[in-house]
């Protein structure tokens, strides 16, 4: 069975690695590989303008990544819920 492999590198000392800012809303981004040579950036909205709050929702959504998922689940899958 094929599975994603996520990327995620983690700056330490960046407490908003992988999130940005558009217009005041939070977004993450980071990428997948479904394949050993393909890679999918993944971006979606965190659904809040609070800074804590999509640190939160970024960690939880890094978590349940962790888990391993199958490669047919589209970007959309990985949003997370407000």
């Amino acid at each position: 069975m094929n599975t994603n492999t996520l990327a995620i590198r983690v700056d330490g000392e960046n407490l908003n690695h992988h999130l940005w800012n558009n217009n005041g809303t939070w977004f993450v981004h980071y990428t997948v590989y479904p394949t050993a040579i393909t890679k999918q950036r993944v971006r979606c909205s965190l659904k809040t303008k609070c800074v804590e709050e999509a640190r939160r929702r970024r960690d939880e959504l890094f978590r349940r990544l962790q888990v391993v998922e199958p490669v047919r689940r589209s970007p959309a899958a990985y949003a997370i819920a407000a």
